[in-house]
Formats: C-alpha cells, sequence, structure tokens
C-alpha cells in the first residue's frame, strides 16, 4: 500500500455509495482520517452513484480547476413517466404513452441537445434563490423560479433501449444537470421521463475506474495506524 500524506495534500477518488449525500462521504473521509482540512470537487445526488473527488490539505486549492472540468455520465432515464424532482426521489406525478416512438425518434431527440444549450435546473437542486437553496423550498411545497443557464453538451449518446428505460452516456460541462436533460428529453420525445439511474464515470482526466471504496479507505487508515504503533 502507498503512502498516502493527507495533511499535506492528497487527492481522493471515491466511488460514493448509493443514497449517500456528498457530505456524507466527507464526513466519514475526514473522522476515518482524521484529517483537518478536505473537501469534495463537485456534487453528486444521494441517488447518483460513482466517482467523488476530494481534496485534502493544502490541496484543497485545487477544487475549483477539478470542478471546471468536464463531467461524464452513465445511467437511464424512464419515459413516459415524470416526477416533480425529475428523478426518482419525488414520486410520478403523470404518466404517458410512449408506445409511437421507434428508435430512431429517441435518437433524433438525443441528437437535438448536442453543442451549447440553455438549461433550467431542477426546482430539487442546491441552486441559490434568494440565498435559499432551491431544494429547501421545494420541499415546502414553494414553487420558484430558476433562470436557464448556458452549459455544454460534448457527447449525448443513447447506448440501449430496453422500454421505458433509455440507457445513455453524456459528456457535459461543468453546471449540467442530467435529471434536467431527463426533463427536457421527456419534452422533446413528447411523452416525459425522468431520471432512474445515474452513475458518474468521469470528470476530465480522473475515472471511476481508478477510485477507492469506503473499505479501501477505512484499509488505509488502519494501515497507518499499524506503520504508527510498529514507528513507536
Amino acid at each position: 500500500m502507498r503512502e498516502y500524506d493527507f495533511e499535506t495534500g492528497e487527492i481522493l477518488l471515491l466511488d460514493k455509495p448509493l443514497h449517500w449525500t456528498s457530505f456524507d462521504v466527507v464526513k466519514k473521509v475526514r473522522n476515518l482520517l482524521r484529517v483537518k482540512k478536505i473537501g469534495h470537487a463537485g456534487t453528486l445526488d444521494p441517488l447518483a452513484s460513482g466517482l467523488l473527488i476530494l481534496c485534502t490539505g493544502k490541496y484543497t486549492k485545487k477544487i475549483e480547476e477539478i470542478q471546471a472540468q468536464e463531467k461524464e455520465y452513465t445511467g437511464h432515464f424512464t419515459i413516459g413517466k415524470t416526477t416533480p424532482s425529475f428523478d426518482l426521489e419525488t414520486e410520478v406525478d403523470q404518466v404517458c404513452d410512449y408506445q409511437q416512438l421507434t428508435e430512431q425518434d429517441i435518437r433524433a431527440a438525443a441528437a437535438t441537445f448536442v453543442g451549447q444549450i440553455n438549461q433550467v435546473p431542477p426546482l430539487f437542486s442546491a441552486v441559490k434563490i434568494n440565498g435559499e437553496r432551491a431544494y429547501t423550498l421545494a420541499r415546502r411545497g414553494e414553487e420558484a423560479e430558476i433562470k436557464a443557464k448556458p452549459i455544454h453538451i460534448y457527447a449525448f449518446e443513447i447506448t440501449k433501449l430496453e422500454l421505458p428505460l433509455v440507457h445513455f452516456r453524456v459528456v457535459c460541462s461543468k453546471g449540467t444537470y442530467i435529471r434536467s436533460l431527463a426533463r427536457d428529453f421527456g419534452q422533446q420525445l413528447g411523452c416525459g421521463a425522468h431520471l432512474s439511474q445515474l452513475i458518474r464515470t468521469r470528470i476530465g482526466e480522473y475515472s471511476l475506474e481508478q477510485a477507492l471504496t469506503i473499505a479501501d479507505i477505512q484499509a488505509i487508515r488502519k494501515y497507518q495506524q499499524e506503520q504508527h504503533a510498529g514507528n513507536s
């Protein structure tokens, strides 16, 4: 096992478990490694899994630089059903028939999103509205207007069709909400859609294949303790 110097600075690639918040991961790793300065470079929703990058020590200065890099995601949308949160956090509120859609229709719809587009973030998101997180308003049942912002979709591939599931791979810029892409994709198809699975597979040069698990972090901590005990 290689030596880590978390106080001086490390970039840790973590495979975020499903249902954990990004803050849950930071808190767990901070407690396990007894490191004072630590932060993550790009939030992942609790219902998403995959690559979460943590920076410790002096490397926390690299967070903005890492966040600015392009992201890659895989997962699937469920067409014909919508939810208020655009994912599985909330119950289905509308059902629409999609039987008339062909594979060509679905692939053509995906192609319309490639390039620079304006996207409205979800109300169930961490976007701030008058100093308050949008998801706080949403969970209180309040409505709020969120302005569209420019993003870039570098690739939007349909990798497999198992209707109503549409499997995808998306490469996009910072600030892209895949849940909003699900909503907009469903509207383009005319039957609605929501995000039913999301995995972040890459941020810039960093890939999920290189990522550690929470169990790996626990093993690193145990190794450090044993090394410390052996040297004392």
